[in-house]
């Protein structure tokens, strides 16, 4: 999901260019998209038949802005043992279904090697998909969908998250596999595949320009971490990388403000900018625990209590001893917290005290990411609004 943001109260320049990436979904053909016989070659129109559920799911799965890329393994295809002419009827016969459906492939990667050539072309070898490794691919948001481990094993080898379409008890055969840690989800359910996928967006970008500053947010509630963050302000960039760390969350967060004229503008404009973001990474919100709450620093208490309900109230008590912790002012720590409330709509009560002004603000920061951490959960299996309500 993104977004180009410019205020209106402010002279402003051109919206920056969206910075985004393609994304795929690299999925296999037998067994996966049609079933796979005992023989393993699906060389008649008799033996075509489409696994459940597969035209539903990939119909959804083909509004989204994922390329869908075949990667299959022909055990000898074009040999005396598999000739083409009994490939080619079923597999076009396949194809010409599928686009009946709106269900296009933008390639086909088939590798014809036997398993003892060991060819790298071979899944989970990557070499039939350079095209797709040249940084011109988001593979860290795209995905592998098989059922088979080596269709998770190449998910892993690029980068990417695998799907295993079987039985999630099937996945624990993975258990210290090396690509184990690239199986995002299985199930033997088309449907199920397809509703994970869609409840996997939960990523935001967001361009924000005004006259005073210019701020890219790039977050992902699901990205394990990963983190860069550079707002001009020291402090200010050691406060908000607590967030991916104790959140859960990757963060990328730059900033040019006018810090020539003071703090203010970059400070508040990317807390509005971050809450926007986390806003709209949480989409319908369907799932999620939606409440998240405290924390001990050294000799600092922090509570932080969250509710993305969708009213918003903030409030503070947070006294300081001091005018600046590092290059910050800390009259702007309020400001910061409750334009981050706004921006997300939610209610966001902040409480802390101690003798030491830096923990006291950095125990608040960390409060606030773990309170998120919990109030972003999420149960994928749920398609249920955390509400009485019915809507949030």
């Amino acid at each position: 999901m993104s977004i180009s943001h410019t205020d209106s109260h402010t002279d402003t320049t051109a919206p920056a260019a969206k910075r985004c990436l393609k994304r795929a979904l690299f999925i296999d053909r037998d067994g996966t998209l049609i079933r796979e016989p005992e023989d393993e070659q699906i060389d008649s129109l008799e033996k075509l038949e489409f696994v459940p559920g597969v035209m539903g799911a990939l119909s959804r799965l083909a509004q989204m802005d994922f390329e869908l890329v075949m990667v299959t393994n022909q055990d000898g295809l074009g040999t005396a043992s598999f000739p083409e002419d009994t490939f080619w009827p079923a597999h076009n016969k396949m194809l010409r279904t599928l686009e009946g459906e709106g269900i296009r492939f933008a390639d086909q990667l088939i590798d014809r090697s036997f398993p003892a050539d060991n060819a790298p072309t071979r899944k989970p070898g990557t070499a039939m998909l350079t095209a797709y490794m040249d940084g011109s691919y988001d593979l860290a948001h795209s995905f592998v969908i098989g059922d088979r481990a080596t269709d998770i094993a190449l998910a892993h080898n690029l980068g990417a998250k695998g799907i295993l379409l079987a039985p999630a008890k099937a996945a624990e055969a993975f258990a210290g596999e090396p690509y184990a840690d690239a199986l995002a989800f299985a199930s033997p359910s088309w449907t199920e595949v397809a509703a994970f996928i869609h409840g996997s967006e939960r990523r935001a970008v967001i361009d924000r320009r005004t006259a005073e500053t210019d701020i890219h947010v790039d977050l992902d509630l699901d990205g394990h971490g990963r983190t860069h963050i550079d707002t001009g302000l020291k402090f200010y960039d050691h406060m908000l990388s607590q967030l991916p760390h104790h959140a859960g969350i990757s963060l990328t967060l730059t900033c040019r403000g006018d810090l020539e004229v003071d703090e203010h503008h970059t400070m508040e404009d990317v807390a509005i900018a971050l809450g926007d973001a986390l806003r709209q990474a949480l989409g319908d919100k369907r799932g999620i625990e939606r409440y998240g709450f405290v924390l001990p620093m050294d000799e600092a208490d922090a509570q932080v209590t969250l509710d993305f309900g969708g009213r918003v109230d903030f409030r503070w008590q947070v006294p300081f001893t001091r005018e600046y912790v590092g290059d910050t002012p800390t009259e702007m720590y309020a400001h910061v917290f409750q334009s981050l409330a706004v921006a997300m709509r939610a209610n966001l009560h902040i409480e802390a005290r101690g003798e030491n002004n830096h923990h006291v603000i950095e125990g608040v920061f960390k409060a606030f990411a773990r309170a998120l951490r919990a109030a972003i959960r999420r149960d994928v299996f749920s398609g249920s609004l955390p509400s009485s309500k019915g809507l949030l």
